[in-house]
């Protein structure tokens, strides 16, 4: 990993953000009438049967803007779980250390988008509050709002945020990817995109509800952290139509692809829109392969 210095937290751009339609239609909503959800955090009782609770946003320090309960309590996503299809897989014990929110009825949601917003049937009927897909958690030991002690209990754990991505602070790296050559990752090793619809200066993501839930914004909270040989000057962040910070680089507001794994790129050139970035901001192209990569994918003779 490249050794890493921080930039300064940056003001956000004053341009005004219009909310834009999603992506498609909304794959997270829960089923049937369209009733909206009562959110509440397990034990059942700490949150009477009909009331209606909040899904808010809130502030951890070291990690951003994060989800929380009406309490604020942060919320947390299972790596054991999954988003597509949406299954809940921690009960019994786990669930005592990780409550899951559940929900009974009508629900405000504040600081999220509501087309991210669905739910779950759990293993024992009730239903779970999702995010992005994602079920969501509080961890025990939390004993109120601003904390995230769970955070660092296991790597499957991560507090998530509005968009229903793991809350990290927002690291810039670089990395070579064949095909491609050098470009910009985060701290995980995840390819970083551009958008271009979003426009390059223009001081808005275009990217909301299910699209932002598969192409999930770099969060940009407090202080963001760059490898050497990258420009600080290109650094910079917006505010997203959900309330949220994004960072954006050379102009351009980032992203990663949910389906890539560390070293992946497999979201360079989707739909025509986009692309990965070079250290400079700019719009990666595709490179010669390394003669190892060729030699690999060159097809057999047969055996003659």
């Amino acid at each position: 990993m490249n050794r890493a210095r921080p930039v300064a937290a940056l003001p956000l751009a004053t341009a005004g953000l219009a909310l834009v339609a999603a992506c498609g239609t909304n794959p997270y909503a829960t089923s049937g009438a369209g009733q909206p959800l009562v959110l509440g955090a397990q034990p059942a009782s700490t949150v009477p049967a009909g009331t209606a609770a909040r899904l808010i946003s809130s502030t951890v320090d070291g990690l951003g803007t994060v989800l929380a309960d009406a309490e604020g309590h942060t919320l947390y996503r299972y790596a054991k779980d999954t988003a597509k299809p949406a299954t809940a897989n921690c009960a019994g014990p786990c669930a005592t250390t990780w409550p899951p929110l559940v929900s009974d009825g009508p629900a405000i949601a504040a600081g999220v988008d509501s087309g991210l917003v669905g739910s779950v049937t759990r293993p024992d009927g009730r239903r779970q509050v999702t995010v992005g897909g994602w079920p969501v958690y509080r961890y025990a030991k939390d004993t109120g709002p601003g904390i995230a002690l769970g955070s660092d209990v296991s790597a499957d754990w991560a507090p998530i945020t509005p968009a229903g991505a793991k809350a990290n602070p927002a690291t810039i790296e670089t990395a070579e990817v064949d095909g491609l050559g050098k470009i910009l990752t985060d701290a995980d090793g995840r390819t970083l995109y551009l958008f271009t619809k979003d426009g390059k200066g223009s001081a808005k993501s275009t990217c909301n509800a299910a699209c932002a839930a598969q192409w999930p914004p770099l969060p940009a909270d407090g202080r963001v952290t760059t490898a050497a040989g990258i420009d600080p000057a290109l650094i910079g962040r917006i505010r997203r139509a959900d309330g949220t910070s994004q960072v954006t680089i050379g102009g351009w507001p980032v992203y990663t692809h949910e389906e890539d794994e560390p070293g992946e790129a497999a979201g360079q050139g989707a739909a025509g829109a986009w692309y990965a970035l070079e250290p400079n901001g700019c719009k990666a192209e595709p490179v010669a392969r390394s003669p190892e990569i060729r030699q690999a994918l060159a097809p057999t003779s047969g055996g003659q």
